[in-house]
């Protein structure tokens, strides 16, 4: 609980000072599009190595802000706890500050089948699926993660991976759309009201990152954004274009959409299920929704680059799979838990936690959203044509 507050309380502080959620991860690790086209050489069908022994010292590569922190020592309970069990030393690198900047530290070593000094790494669907189609991960030892069955159903099978044969989530979020009731004067459940409501115009804002806006557009014209052709994307651009000409969207925003659905500045906004989270604290009016039509789904996902100790790893993913574990992060991060049983075990640890519809989402809430197409995430044709609209 403490943790926690103390966690809520950075963020608020940097809501005060008018830089609300300048780390990267704290609210958007994630809900982004993706890069410029690579080649597409096929993920390998690498299996496991055989081998069974812990290494010596086990380096996870991951977002800041991503794991439980006590604040008085500035230690991790979580790498505390696990490298007592084990007996090795764990190497905690919070070095993912964008998947793209990140993809194009290691590229080169990945390209050349050089070990890049990570044993695991957590990035986002997108970018998960890009290391996954050029070979740049190793398979997960599935005999050594046996708390594997204990993935949300929801989040069992990508397209980009759909046996979770390379990848495991670590964290998800939701985009949908946020709104003060006391401004709009009303809930506001729909894309189409969104982008056509007059009382809203001008106090609305989208979302700069491609999936996360195209997504709600696509399900709000009735197509399926989880697999993507160029008409149905084309019907959307067309879609949110409309509501630009009118000037019903404000602008486009990263997480600064959160200093102005603070402020007042803005109504109504696609938003991530993150940030709300955290703005409930000082507004608790503020509503998240997924919208009628549904919504969209991201995770960022725990991967083994090549040349990591794949036996250890898998170790981890399997101790952090543990409803328990799973919980005691889950009590510092606040987003989507992707671990079956942890909010049994998040009773005992934090209530409001385990009640909250943002953390862990009703079965009807899951039921009704959607994971983009990673492949068109990373069209670089798509995303042209999306930056044009936006202005980016």
């Amino acid at each position: 609980m403490t943790e926690r507050i103390t966690r809520r309380e950075l963020v608020r502080r940097g809501a005060a000072g008018g830089v609300l959620l300048g780390f990267p991860s704290i609210l958007a690790a994630c809900g982004g599009d993706g890069i410029e086209g690579q080649a597409n050489t096929g993920a390998t069908t690498t299996t496991a190595p055989s081998d069974t022994t812990l290494a010596a010292r086990l380096t996870i590569s991951n977002w800041p802000l991503y794991i439980d922190v006590n604040e008085d020592t500035n230690e991790r309970p979580t790498v505390n706890q696990f490298e007592e069990e084990f007996g090795l030393t764990v190497e905690y690198v919070e070095d993912v500050n964008d998947n793209d900047e990140w993809f194009g530290k290691f590229q080169a070593q990945l390209a050349a089948g050089q070990p890049i000094g990570r044993d695991l790494t957590v990035l986002t669907d997108w970018m998960a699926a890009r290391m996954v189609r050029l070979g740049y991960v190793d398979a997960i030892n599935k005999d050594a993660v046996p708390n594997a069955s204990n993935l949300v159903p929801a989040l069992q099978s990508p397209g980009w991976d759909p046996e979770r044969t390379y990848s495991l989530p670590w964290q998800s979020g939701m985009t949908g759309i946020a709104y003060d009731p006391e401004r709009t004067g009303g809930p506001v459940t729909s894309i189409e009201q969104l982008f056509t409501d007059e009382r809203l115009r001008g106090r609305v804002t989208a979302l700069t990152e491609m999936p996360d806006t195209m997504g709600l557009v696509m399900l709000s014209n009735g197509d399926d954004p989880s697999t993507v052709d160029a008409d149905a994307f084309n019907r959307g651009i067309e879609t949110l274009q409309a509501a630009v000409d009118s000037g019903q969207i404000r602008r486009f925003t990263g997480n600064d959409y959160a200093d102005d659905l603070a402020s007042g500045n803005v109504w109504a906004c696609i938003a991530w299920s993150g940030d709300v989270v955290q703005l409930q604290l000082d507004n608790p009016n503020l509503e998240f929704v997924v919208p009628d039509a549904g919504g969209m789904i991201w995770t960022d996902n725990m991967l083994i680059p090549k040349g990591g100790d794949v036996f250890t790893a898998s170790t981890w993913m399997d101790f952090v799979y543990r409803p328990e574990i799973a919980a005691q992060i889950e009590a510092y991060v606040n987003f989507i838990c992707p671990v079956e049983g942890a909010r049994e075990e998040m009773l005992a640890i934090d209530e409001e936690i385990a009640n909250n519809p943002l953390i862990f989402p009703t079965e009807d809430m899951l039921a009704n959203v959607k994971q983009f197409d990673t492949e068109a995430a990373d069209n670089p044709e798509f995303k042209e044509t999306f930056q044009a609209v936006t202005g980016a």
